[in-house]
């Protein structure tokens, strides 16, 4: 196993477990965890009606080479890993992807069928930027193009029911050992989410470890078959190189 340090930024669209992901990294005795840094420079640019907007935006960084800079930098604490939690259309055009070059890269799935039928219930209207989607296969792309390699991508459905065996994989790749503390972990909230949490956490504050998938009856609406479509084809792009 490799001792040298590691920078892993993982890749989400909304409404997938992202946090859950970060609970159990968090649990890790090496790793330090960083929760959505794009996020006050994102809503900055975009003036997306989110809730805490202000509050976000006035604590966050705002200018995304400062958030670059800590990305890359020395890992806080001392720790050996430093688990960075990203969504995917947080990383608007205007920010350089030359960073991406000096970390390491994993992608984290979910079928948009769940995505979706999820999403519209708190965003009535949503477009194909705000599901996440294209922008993941864009970075996905880009790891894959400029740094030679298929990145580790890892589908929640396998996550949720064979934990130990989906994270043993990953650390695996990694080099890293894996560690059981990933598989459980205290509820409540944590110094290390994102003053958003109050708003987005409230499920997962809740949670202790990793809960079986149990498949929904939900159906796309009409209205929303075309957008399916667009998801559907970015995620199966990342699909076929998935962990398993």
């Amino acid at each position: 196993m490799s001792f040298e340090p590691l920078r892993l930024a993982v890749w989400s669209g909304p409404r997938n477990i992202s946090t859950a992901m970060m609970r159990s990294w968090g649990n890790r005795s090496d790793t330090v965890v960083c929760d959505e840094p794009f996020y006050a420079h994102y809503l900055s640019v975009t003036q997306k009606d989110h809730p805490g907007r202000d509050e976000i935006v006035a604590v966050g960084p705002t200018d995304w080479r400062e958030v670059v800079a800590d990305l890359t930098g020395d890992i806080p604490g001392g720790k050996r890993v430093y688990y960075q939690k990203h969504m995917t259309h947080h990383l608007l055009p205007g920010i350089s992807r030359d960073w991406l070059g000096l970390v390491t890269n994993c992608f984290l799935i979910r079928h948009p069928r769940d995505v979706i039928t999820s999403y519209i219930k708190v965003v009535p209207n949503p477009v194909l930027e705000d599901t996440g989607f294209a922008q993941q296969r864009e970075i996905f792309d880009w790891v894959r193009t400029h740094q030679g390699i298929i990145p580790p991508v890892l589908d929640s459905v396998e996550i949720l029911n064979r934990p130990r065996e989906t994270l043993g994989l990953l650390c695996d790749v990694l080099g890293l050992e894996f560690q059981e503390s990933m598989l459980s972990w205290a509820p409540g909230l944590r110094a290390t989410d994102g003053v958003w949490a109050k708003h987005w956490y409230r499920e997962v504050e809740t949670t202790t470890a990793f809960r079986p998938y149990t498949p929904k009856p939900d159906q796309v609406p009409p209205q929303f078959h075309e957008l399916y479509e667009q998801c559907l084809e970015c995620y199966e792009t990342l699909a076929p190189h998935r962990l398993k």
